[in-house]
């Protein structure tokens, strides 16, 4: 199923489009968002390949993206679900927020919503996420979505020869859901 979401602030929750290309090159293009995509995005046919995967991964039922997008239906974020594990209803979460909505809390919404859809939806129970110590921007985001701190991963991710630890967090179906930010 196809879903579209109302947020808060003028927000919509969407399953990427073709007309997303162009928006996702430019968020990519920021050398803080190298990491955050599978494969390097700098061409608009890197980022329609981009968007042709996670259409093809809904298709196939192993994730679930969105975009964010505001008023004009232009793509601000992306959050997704993926890693499903069916037996023990659980899934892991992921976002990145394009340069230019930084700070306006787009991604705690659709971190909200997306996790909101997968308990509904989905019946998944429980959602993990995780991020790197030094981004407490991204902190934010798990903890507004209602994502409980769960504990340190030791120097889990490794780049340019240097080792990160990563704050692992999580919010059941059972969890209070969060009030608005």
């Amino acid at each position: 199923m196809r879903e579209r979401m109302r947020l808060s602030m003028g927000l919509r929750l969407r399953p990427w489009e073709s007309s997303d290309v162009l928006a996702v090159r430019e968020a990519f293009a920021e050398p803080v968002m190298e990491r955050q995509a599978d494969v390097p995005i700098t061409t608009l046919a890197d980022a329609e390949s981009w968007v042709q995967t996670r259409q093809e991964q809904w298709r196939r039922q192993v994730a679930y993206s969105f975009a964010v997008v505001d008023g004009s239906d232009t793509a601000l974020d992306g959050v997704t679900v993926s890693n499903l594990h069916d037996e023990h209803a659980t899934g892991w979460v992921s976002y990145w927020t394009a340069f230019a909505a930084r700070g306006r809390s787009v991604a705690t919404h659709g971190c909200r919503a997306l996790a909101d859809w997968c308990f509904t939806d989905l019946g998944l129970f429980r959602l993990e996420l995780g991020h790197r110590t030094n981004n407490p921007a991204s902190c934010r985001v798990a903890q507004g979505a209602g994502f409980a701190a769960e504990g340190i991963q030791r120097q889990k991710l490794v780049y340019d020869g240097i080792r990160y630890d990563v704050e692992m967090h999580a919010r059941l179906a059972t969890d209070p859901r969060p009030g608005a930010v």
